[in-house]
């Protein structure tokens, strides 16, 4: 951040917020969620980072040659005095979504592994077709 003085040459208030963002928010919420892929022989190996998440709040949608990554997640706390009446009460909610061309991927054989919060994807080449010489008969 550029000190307390958002207004002063052209910095604007929408600037100190979007440098907040990036210095304080960086490593929290969705935007945490990192993707590594590396190739190994044969295929590819994708893994996000998902902390927090359930199996169950995590969806793999492929339509075409796009993949895409959905996770939600919601959570909420409530802790009361003897009389009912909030102490504290907390929600959170979050989201994560990424899509992904795999084009050069057998998407069929595609196969996900969540374990300690790490989404693994193993995702199979697709075979290079080798074409095929023929002749053919004249009628």
């Amino acid at each position: 951040m550029y000190g307390l003085t958002p207004f002063r040459g052209g910095y604007s208030v929408f600037d100190a917020m979007n440098d907040f963002e990036r210095s304080f928010m960086k490593d929290t919420g969705p935007l945490a969620c990192r993707t590594d892929i590396r190739e190994e022989e044969g295929k590819y190996v994708m893994e996000t980072e998902l902390p927090g998440y359930n199996k169950e709040d995590i969806s793999i949608d492929i339509d075409g040659a796009v993949l895409t990554l959905t996770a939600k997640h919601s959570e909420s706390r409530e802790e009361k005095d003897k009389q009912g009446k909030y102490l504290r009460r907390e929600r959170t909610f979050g989201s994560y979504s990424r899509s992904f061309d795999i084009s050069g991927v057998d998407a069929d054989n595609i196969s996900a592994e969540y374990k300690n919060g790490v989404l693994t994807l193993s995702m199979p080449k697709k075979q290079k077709e080798i074409p095929t010489a023929r002749r053919l008969q004249i009628q």
